[in-house]
């Protein structure tokens, strides 16, 4: 048997394999990222993670405190490392001047004539023929060699001490009701439009085709506007959940309504009427046969909604505070780009933290993804 190669094929799926690995690449540098150590993250990229790193480094020596009296001579012996193993001295200097002045293993002599031996492992011995009185100890600016080191402190620094794992809930509180709802409206409404006659129908799914491309930017204030009054009206807390549950479920609606009508529309016709000649009301019809046959459409737009509520930003900056309460991940991570711009292990560590829940989601549901994006584009 021969086999004819398709160069075009080939090129095209090359191509194909190149896109794919470059958006790849940042979400795989994100996550090497958020577990590098943050000496390392500041002086290296993250393809160089696995490759020992050479660092300039600056280590205090201990105080008076941990000085003891050995032949006549006070000294103080300790590690710069507090015995973290691995990294290896080159070369060290004790002004700002000349970090490399001294190899390992040599002896520097100081102003007031105490002696500072450093080695390879970070030991020192710090010797003086006088009594040390210097509480802080002293600056030893070293070069080292230090092989990967990957730590979990990132994530329990950003999740504990900054707040993320708050926001993180908080989130989840927003998408999940913020998605559920309008899917849940929508597919009545979708259902309605498609298989139930009525006076301005046409004239109903016009309007809801127009209002798509009514940018969010202009209804959003009109929106709070009448939700502020409302709620001055029933004694409602002026930003709150429910707030951005039915904000995110207006925003929402045009979009669900469209691509649920257009699914709907595609199922046979033959199907409901003999669920019609059978006695089947509308509300049977729907939820015996309308609704299992439309599971692939229910995942794709559910994945579609909830990455759009769960990376919003500016409806949760409207509706909800900054309390750390209701302040949601995409604005805790905007106070953190503001606040520790320059720690990128703070950074990149709430980055993927963020793409977690989307990226779990989505790949639960891909299988349904396509197939209910493009149901209903063939009719049959």
């Amino acid at each position: 048997m021969k086999y004819k190669f398709n160069i075009s094929s080939i090129l095209a799926q090359l191509l194909l394999l190149l896109f794919v690995l470059i958006w790849l690449a940042p979400t795989f540098g994100l996550f090497i990222s958020s577990f590098r150590d943050k000496d390392h993250l500041a002086i290296s990229g993250w393809w160089t993670s696995l490759m020992t790193t050479e660092i300039n480094e600056i280590h205090r020596t201990s105080g008076k405190n941990a000085q003891i009296k050995d032949k006549g001579y006070y000294i103080i012996k300790d590690n710069l490392f507090d015995n973290i193993k691995g990294k290896q001295i080159l070369s060290f200097g004790v002004t700002s001047k000349n970090i490399n002045e001294f190899i390992v293993g040599d002896t520097a002599v100081l102003k007031d004539k105490s002696l500072i031996t450093v080695y390879e492992n970070g030991d020192y011995e710090w010797k003086s023929e006088n009594e040390f009185k210097k509480k802080k100890g002293r600056r030893i600016f070293i070069t080292a060699i230090s092989p990967p080191n990957f730590t979990l402190n990132n994530y329990r620094e950003v999740l504990y001490k900054e707040g993320l794992g708050q926001a993180f809930l908080n989130t989840i509180a927003v998408a999940l009701p913020s998605t559920l709802i309008p899917l849940i409206i929508c597919s009545f409404f979708a259902y309605a439009l498609t298989w139930m006659t009525f006076f301005g129908r046409d004239l109903l799914l016009a309007t809801i085709i127009a209002s798509l491309v009514v940018p969010l930017q202009m209804s959003l204030i009109p929106i709070l506007t009448i939700y502020n009054d409302l709620g001055a009206l029933f004694g409602l807390a002026a930003k709150s959940y429910p707030g951005i549950w039915m904000a995110h479920t207006g925003f929402g609606l045009a979009s669900t309504t469209f691509l649920l009508w257009n699914f709907i529309k595609s199922l046979p016709n033959e199907m409901m009427e003999a669920a019609k000649v059978d006695g089947a009301t509308h509300y049977d019809t729907f939820m015996k046969i309308v609704l299992p046959l439309s599971i692939p459409a229910f995942a794709s737009i559910f994945i579609l909604q909830f990455l759009w509520v769960w990376n919003d930003l500016l409806v949760g900056l409207v509706f909800l505070d900054k309390h750390p309460s209701e302040i949601i991940l995409t604005a805790k991570l905007k106070e953190l780009l503001g606040s520790r711009g320059e720690n990128w292990e703070i950074l990149t560590t709430g980055a993927f933290i963020s793409m977690t829940v989307p990226l779990f989601i989505f790949f639960s549901l891909q299988r349904y993804f396509i197939r209910g994006l493009v149901a209903g584009s063939i009719k049959g």
